[in-house]
């Protein structure tokens, strides 16, 4: 009965998915009420608001401000509307939206009439418009609001917003191509790619994706423009701040790419554009390329806990099976955006391993960006924290009596608004169709409307994920339906039960998912159990920061010691492999978590001495019992500051 093949698998839209209870009602709850509101408060105390104005300073700018911080104030703006819409098109609020009708008519008047927007460059260095595509972010702020109109539109149906964005991509694509009289540019961050498309698939225009086309076609292609554009500022390309150009994935063009480099966030936001454009125009070669990259940075350059970007020099990556820990910078941008790849991934390619991607980055290195509570940010999340260490590589404002805390903003604060809209659009990454199959990607409590083959229907989802594997659907239609419900089973999981209205089924797995085709009816029902034991991860052997070191992770959760729990010293417990680790519900932290607790040994000079080194002969160690007890690592550093660690050593 499949009416799989040929159909392209789709995103089942934000607008038809809703929330009912759990993890994720919780998360947008507070994000609702708490963070969207504290970011807004941040834009207008730094003067993101009020720069849409387009008033001049009352003294010039100093370099700093030409260069620094303000270029990409306009991208904070976009991120902030595009939350404000996922969370209108679920939770309509009349006060939220006349805030971003404010926001999004103050951006319309600052647009010029040639189209250019930019609240910066007109203003207040006028000379530097388009003079410095490499460093100057005009596409990546470009790219933002592009995705925050189409996001606006779609929850509102205002289209404003949109209007003003079209007009902007039409003034960026009369300034730069092969054409004639035209500069053969692209902008130094990469984000736009991804924006166009969802600028063509919101409006059927074709020369949105021609654009996006022509971008990532046309970077890193000699003569190299950056060198020209260099010049023609006075500069010596040679003496580029980061050196290379693969800093910006601009070294090769892109279709000679073999592996993922550069700054980790402007990779995978380029990576996602690239799946997107593939996807689009059926570009085999592009498909090829993003399979490749795909699989070079999940096989030798992804952290367990989906961060990606080792490095805080260049924020990205360095090489295979680098992964330091305690000064790993993976960025939460960066996580995020690997979410963004992974879920375009699985459309271009279905399969549920680029979904296992998505779920590991969401759950842990994304929401650890965000403190329980909403308000304070982590810009980067390692996998062990000491008194002294700071990932930043800098001595800032995130290091508090020596331990690398949360804070509520940051000069560059890229990273509260991303995990915003992404907590805000959780929705839309929660199920896929394609003809008559619907895969199901994200387990959580929802009720999800669907449209199969001219009958409507609801599927209603019940579940306690991810403190653990028990997931009942239920079917609501007027009559009967014939469609094929595909369930993923996750990498983790080694084995899981599935019933259809209490009856027992065995079905072979698909790419990842276990698919039930039949003709339902309302009422039926489908429980899918998942195993979700204690599971000690291994390291690959060439990671040579964590060899004989094991991770604990439960369901799509990855846990973590904290001081607070354990006491200090945390690189000296040891947990033995006959050790059984059990789970429960805490109830008293945080809201109510799951936690491991297990016994372990702290292993520990026998007798106290201030010698820094000891001979062996004259001195042993002592070998203490104690019990353990880890907690999911996203929730860490929310408590009393101190030590915090991912991978603890094993015998």
């Amino acid at each position: 009965m499949s009416s799989v093949a040929g159909k392209r698998a789709a995103p089942v839209p934000l607008k038809h998915v809703s929330i009912t209870g759990g993890f994720w009602a919780e998360r947008q709850s507070v994000n609702r009420d708490v963070t969207i509101p504290a970011i807004y408060r941040k834009l207008e105390e730094t003067g993101r608001i009020e720069s849409w104005s387009m008033a001049g300073p009352a003294a010039p700018p100093s370099s700093h401000q030409r260069i620094g911080v303000r270029v990409f104030w306009d991208s904070d703006s976009g991120k902030w509307l595009e939350s404000a819409a996922y969370s209108l098109a679920t939770h309509p609020d009349a006060e939220l939206q006349a805030l971003a009708d404010d926001l999004i008519d103050a951006i319309a008047g600052a647009q010029r009439e040639d189209g250019y927007l930019n609240s910066y460059f007109p203003v207040h260095f006028p000379e530097g418009e388009w003079a410095n595509l490499r460093d100057n972010h005009e596409m990546y702020n470009a790219g933002h609001l592009m995705e925050a109109a189409v996001a606006y539109h779609q929850a509102t149906g205002k289209r404003k917003l949109l209007d003003v964005l079209a007009r902007f991509s039409d003034h960026i694509a009369a300034t730069f191509g092969v054409e004639e009289g035209k500069q053969s540019a692209y902008g130094g961050h990469p984000e736009i790619e991804l924006a166009l498309v969802k600028m063509y698939r919101e409006t059927g225009e074709k020369r949105f994706l021609d654009l996006a086309s022509y971008l990532i076609d046309e970077r890193g292609q000699a003569p190299h423009y950056y060198d020209y554009e260099s010049v023609q500022r006075g500069e010596r390309p040679e003496d580029y701040w980061a050196r290379t150009y693969r800093y910006c994935q601009a070294h090769l063009p892109l279709r000679e790419h073999t592996e993922a480099n550069g700054h980790s966030v402007r990779a995978c936001y380029l990576y996602a554009g690239i799946a997107d454009v593939a996807l689009e125009t059926g570009d085999d070669e592009l498909s090829r390329l993003s399979r490749l990259l795909w699989d070079d940075l999940t096989q030798h350059q992804m952290y367990v806990h989906g961060g990606v970007g080792p490095s805080h020099h260049n924020e990205g990556f360095t090489f295979s099976y680098d992964m330091p820990t305690e000064t790993a910078y993976c960025e939460t941008c960066a996580a995020i955006a690997l979410a963004f790849w992974a879920h375009r991934m699985f459309h271009l390619d279905p399969d549920s391993r680029y979904i296992d991607v998505m779920e590991r980055a969401i759950y842990n290195s994304s929401l650890s960006g965000l403190s329980h509570a909403g308000d304070e940010f982590f810009y980067a999340n390692p996998l062990a924290a000491y008194p002294g260490v700071n990932p930043l590589g800098r001595w800032d404002e995130q290091v508090e009596d020596g331990h690398y805390r949360r804070v509520k903003w940051y000069h560059c604060p890229c990273c509260p608004p991303n995990i915003s809209r992404l907590i805000a659009g959780i929705g839309d990454y929660s199920y896929s169709q394609a003809g008559n199959r619907v895969y199901a990607q994200l387990y959580h409590s929802n009720a999800v409307s669907l449209d199969i083959g001219g009958q409507q229907l609801q599927l209603l989802q019940s579940t306690d994920y991810p403190w653990d594997g028990n997931i009942s659907f239920t079917v609501e239609a007027a009559g009967a339906v014939d469609f094929e419900l595909a369930l993923r089973i996750p990498d983790w999981c080694y084995n899981y039960q599935l019933s259809v209205n209490g009856v027992a089924q065995r079905v072979s797995v698909d790419k990842g998912y276990a698919v039930l085709g039949r003709q339902w009816s309302d009422g039926d029902t489908v429980d899918l159990t998942l195993s979700t034991p204690v599971e000690r991860v291994m390291p690959h052997p060439d990671i040579r920061q964590t060899a004989g070191q094991t991770a604990l992770q439960r369901g799509p959760l990855l846990y973590c010691l904290e001081e607070v729990d354990n006491g200090p010293r945390l690189a000296n417990v040891c947990i033995p492999a006959d050790s059984e680790l059990d789970v429960s519900l805490d109830s008293e932290l945080l809201g109510g978590v799951a936690v491991i607790t297990g016994k372990a040994l702290r292993i520990e000079p026998a007798q106290a001495s201030s010698a820094l080194y000891r001979h062996h002969s004259v001195a042993s160690y002592a070998e203490t019992v104690f019990m353990i007890k880890a907690i999911p690592y996203y929730l860490w550093a929310n408590r009393d500051p101190g030590e915090m660690r991912v991978w603890i050593r094993s015998s």
